[in-house]
């Protein structure tokens, strides 16, 4: 894309980045019409894609009627199946920047533009929305479930960041074509931070807000479903 401009009488143009929106989402027919129309007033977003993972609800159908573009599991995979599903068709609907977001309504797309700019400035390949690095607070929960995951990461795979379950963050070509996800569930954030370490990957964290409601809260893990996501991290970390 070429936007053209206007500076001291003289007409110009410089070259914007496709930005496209990926958007995992498992029975999300009641919020995904809102996260979808929040995103098309963020005017930097070229198109946006659902990855369907499954759902039996009406989230396809609510997605396509406010235009999004939507790729389809039949069987539920995992937050893992979803994002990798949704890297690789951001890379062919011809992304230079893939964001990533929750389908629960969880984040401001308002941030977007902060979270894609050190891949626009190149000072970063891959960008993590922070949750810790805002004054915001976070629900003592999640704080625990979120600290024991980052302990966990930089345990496992020698990487420390304040957020490393954020599920909004920015890629750019370059990391998306390096990056392979090979996992399912939602030790895919791990996963994701692994990946940047062993392709030697530029990463950056910027403070985001979440937006906390009920329904929100309802999602995520559980304990038993933590412990089980840990175990697979420890297989993860010798998987060749």
């Amino acid at each position: 894309m070429v936007l053209l401009y206007r500076k001291n009488n003289v007409e110009s143009t410089i070259n914007i980045m496709k930005i496209i929106a990926v958007i995992p989402a498992f029975n999300e027919g009641k919020v995904i019409a809102k996260v979808i129309n929040q995103l098309k007033n963020y005017i930097n977003i070229d198109n946006i894609i659902v990855i369907n993972d499954g759902s039996k609800d009406n989230t396809v159908e609510q997605a396509r009627k406010e235009g999004a573009k939507v790729y389809t599991h039949y069987i539920n995979r995992g937050l893992g199946g979803a994002l990798g599903t949704g890297m690789e068709a951001a890379l062919l609907n011809g992304a230079d920047i893939a964001v990533t977001l929750d389908a629960d309504n969880q984040h401001n797309p308002a941030e977007i533009k902060k979270l894609i700019a050190p891949i626009i400035n190149n000072q970063a390949d891959v960008v993590i929305g922070s949750r810790f690095l805002n004054s915001q607070k976070m629900p003592f929960i999640r704080k625990i479930y979120n600290w024991t995951a980052n302990f966990c990461t930089w345990l496992i795979f020698g990487v420390w960041t304040t957020d490393s379950q954020s599920g909004f963050r920015a890629f750019s070509k370059t990391a998306m074509q390096k990056i392979e996800i090979k996992t399912n569930k939602m030790e895919v954030s791990s996963e994701i931070i692994k990946e940047i370490k062993g392709h030697k990957l530029r990463i950056k964290e910027v403070p985001i807000e979440a937006i906390y409601t009920e329904y929100s809260m309802s999602k995520g893990q559980n304990f038993i479903e933590g412990l089980k996501t840990v175990m697979r991290l420890i297989l993860l970390r010798f998987r060749k």
